[in-house]
């Protein structure tokens, strides 16, 4: 299969291609400078230059592949108080692909959480923006495109990651001096190892049906106070409560501290044969490559 990717030399993107080409898949990645197209060619994808403003591209990219697999955000603009401007370029991108892929039965996976018909689960999903991006892609299903939603979980760890929850954790933690967590830190973070999210990227593309939506959690949910205690602990800074009316400050330029989601994935573990292999969240911070990271800061990928 011929796989247009967006996101290829990012944390989960450069994971996927790998994944991708060693099971006989085509990509062509994406590349929006030359640093990212050095880093696609070395992961052995071919290089299409551009980037995701560039819509008459994506669509043209689109058009030439057998599959799209939308991996890239600009995170940037998250810490700048500019999420939603974030989600409505992206929601752009969405769109275009599917101009593109309408009508023809092409893939289309894409990330995000749709309803569950949990009210409590899907009050939190709702409130996240970057929602409008994933009942977009579903809606493409009505237009002949083969969609695939899959849920991320926020907190995707291994040594690949430079920007996400854990490093953004740190970062705060060093420059604060203390390891925080809201209230009494009880509210949780799913979790799972890039290579294993990878992992169910392919078998999502290989085997899912249209309309298919899959959690890549391998762990339900990890208290945000143990996070925060390891963090502590490998940083030499103690751990401790921030009243929910100091965590804006506290926290600035990271409004999920106080996010309290579960991802259950059985469902995704029985219909795709999906194993997650590699280690868990607790045993990855203890075994210090966060720690040993200089660049803890949030970019677009």
């Amino acid at each position: 299969m011929r796989v247009f990717i967006t996101g290829a030399s990012g944390h989960i993107g450069s994971a996927v291609v790998p994944e991708l080409i060693e099971t006989g898949h085509e990509v062509v990645a994406l590349s929006r400078s030359d640093a990212a197209a050095e880093a696609a060619q070395a992961l052995g994808a071919q290089v299409r230059r551009g980037d995701l403003s560039d819509l008459a591209g994506l669509r043209d990219a689109a058009a030439e592949a057998d599959a799209v697999v939308h991996l890239a955000f600009d995170h940037s603009l998250i810490p700048a108080g500019r999420f939603a401007d974030a989600v409505a370029a992206d929601l752009d991108v969405v769109r275009a692909f599917g101009e593109a892929l309408a009508g023809s039965g092409k893939t289309f996976v894409g990330v995000g959480l749709a309803s569950t018909g949990d009210p409590q689960r899907d009050a939190v999903i709702n409130a996240n923006p970057r929602s409008a991006v994933a009942r977009a892609i579903l809606e493409l299903g009505e237009r002949d495109v083969r969609t695939i939603l899959i849920g991320v979980p926020p907190v995707t760890h291994s040594s690949r990651d430079r920007h996400g929850f854990i490093p953004q954790l740190i970062r705060i933690a060093r420059d604060t001096g203390v390891s925080g967590y809201v209230d009494d830190g009880a509210n949780r973070w799913p979790a799972s190892h890039t290579l294993d999210v990878a992992r169910l990227f392919r078998l999502a593309l290989e085997k899912a049906p249209s309309g298919a939506r899959f959690s890549a959690a391998a762990e339900e949910g990890i208290a945000v106070r143990e996070i925060a205690e390891i963090i502590g602990r490998h940083l030499g800074v103690p751990a401790e409560s921030v009243p929910a009316d100091r965590a804006a400050d506290h926290f600035k330029g990271f409004p999920f501290i106080t996010l309290d989601i579960s991802m259950p994935e059985t469902r995704t573990r029985e219909s795709l044969g999906w194993e997650p292999v590699h280690p868990g969240l607790i045993a990855d911070l203890e075994e210090g490559h966060y720690f040993r990271s200089l660049d803890t800061h949030g970019a677009q990928s």
